[in-house]
């Protein structure tokens, strides 16, 4: 999908550039925060001041209390959400830095006009998961050998109830209902849920088209070193509002698409994001998607030699045979697991999305124009996604046979799908992509806090108040709420 030829976003100046001036103190990290040291710093801010109130919001399914903090007492209410994809950790030091930022006697003026209610993170049983790459990030080895991400039906993010036409959802997940409440209890003005992806450049999602907002949000990644990725979207059907922004629409534009291509939407929709709970408090809703490193070609925009069409359908064809392959050692190794691990349920959701993915882009492919040329980005994006998507799932099937064969339970067959596995699992990352560069933490980190900012600024700047959230819930100065 291409971006506009001109974009009227591109070119404002910041309108807060002192939201920089911030950022750009921030500390560097070279790695992240784990679950109880997340926690144990949010917690010694709550000891620390009266400025901060606490309160528990939830459990979750493996019984770890989920709690909020809050922040500042200005008259517009934020939601801020760490963890909702546990392999998203960006966003943990964000939270942080965020909370900090307002203890300060010279808090930036953007922010002082909220209430920040912060959840570092929501799934603190998946981020756990991930913590033996939290210490070394940017070796992608290392990176996608200890990877995790949650099936579907197990992410924070994407297990909202669904209704519309016949997808249906309502498998809500313990975390899940713990935001709802909260963002019910709250109705927020902004609501920000914290993500990050892997390559290439920055991009945004928004649920209003907001250019003033949009502006900002392109220069902040500007201004801090970072181009915005200009290659493939995250999915065919998403609506550009602008260069690296994309619209949060309903479900239903999803749902349209797969059937304007020929494809049963049902089997592929399950619950709905956060931001559809959101729109029922008319909430503005931002993402802000950092990679871990950078390369090249994620910002040349430069024509290939390439027909559009025909690279989609050969990234089509790869990662439909990368699908297969893994289908195959997870087909044969399924008689003989025992262990129902996270990493088994996973790779029995997310091995079958590989082969739908490639039917989704056979099935598009071609009605691309035949004489548009993909970009050098374009090219990038379609070919890293499928080294991605295999080094991440790979290594989770990889982590579901490993499981037994370390408890000692694993029979023949099952050991020599171990090195089978591995042995496929190390041409994947020999293949994986190379000029690729690591980005400081501490640009990360800004980028993201200052895109919350900013969001903060566009609301108190727009926005009327409304009547205060419900006196149940926690403020600065109370003591908070066990």
């Amino acid at each position: 999908m291409s971006h506009p030829a001109t974009d009227p976003h591109e070119g404002a100046p910041l309108r807060a550039p002192q939201i920089l001036d911030l950022v750009r103190t921030l500390p560097d990290h070279s790695g992240f925060p784990t679950v109880d040291e997340l926690h144990e710093s949010f917690e010694a801010l709550a000891r620390s001041t009266d400025r901060v109130g606490r309160r528990r919001i939830g459990t979750s399914r493996l019984g770890e209390p989920i709690h909020e903090f809050v922040v500042g007492d200005g008259p517009h209410q934020a939601v801020i959400v760490g963890g909702v994809h546990p392999n998203e950790p960006i966003g943990s030091w964000t939270a942080l830095h965020l909370a900090e930022m307002m203890l300060e006697d010279d808090g930036p003026a953007e922010a002082l006009a909220t209430t920040w209610h912060i959840v570092p993170t929501i799934d603190p049983d998946g981020m756990r998961l991930n913590e033996d790459w939290f210490a070394d990030p940017f070796d992608r080895s290392h990176y996608s050998r200890h990877f995790y991400r949650p099936a579907p039906d197990s992410q924070v993010e994407w297990t909202f109830p669904t209704d519309y036409r016949d997808a249906y959802f309502d498998t809500v997940l313990p975390e899940t209902l713990a935001l709802m409440r909260l963002i019910d209890d709250v109705r927020p003005d902004l609501l920000v849920t914290l993500h990050n992806g892997e390559m290439g450049g920055v991009y945004y999602y928004l649920s209003h088209d907001e250019p003033e907002l949009i502006a900002d949000l392109h220069a902040i990644p500007d201004a801090l070193g970072l181009s915005l990725d200009t290659g493939e979207p995250e999915s065919p059907h998403l609506r550009t509002l602008a260069t690296a922004v994309f619209a949060m629409d309903h479900i239903s534009t999803y749902y349209e698409y797969l059937e304007s291509i020929g494809l049963d939407p049902a089997p592929q929709i399950r619950g709905s994001s956060s931001a559809s709970w959101g729109a029922r408090h008319d909430a503005l809703c931002l993402v802000a998607e950092l990679p871990y490193w950078t390369h090249p070609d994620a910002g040349d925009e430069t024509p290939t030699s390439e027909p559009y069409r025909d690279l989609v359908l050969r990234t089509a064809e790869t990662m439909g045979a990368s699908g297969e392959a893994l289908q195959q050692i997870l087909d044969e190794a399924e008689r003989h697991l025992s262990l129902r691990t996270p990493y088994l349920e996973a790779s029995r959701a997310f091995v079958p999305m590989l082969g739908a993915i490639a039917e989704t882009d056979r099935r598009r492919a071609p009605l691309e124009p035949a004489e548009r040329r993909a970009t050098v980005a374009e090219q990038f994006a379609c070919e890293d996604l499928v080294r991605c998507f295999r080094l991440r799932y790979g290594g989770m099937l990889l982590q579901a046979i490993e499981a037994e064969t370390r408890a000692g339970i694993a029979p023949a067959p099952l050991r020599a799908l171990r090195e089978r596995m591995a042995a496929l699992y190390e041409e994947w990352l020999a293949d994986a992509a190379t000029e690729a560069t690591p980005i400081p933490m501490r640009t990360l980190v800004g980028v993201q806090l200052g895109a919350v900012i900013a969001g903060a600024a566009h609301v108190a700047a727009t926005r009327p108040t409304r009547d205060a959230p419900s006196a149940d819930l926690p403020v600065p100065g109370d003591g908070g709420a066990s």
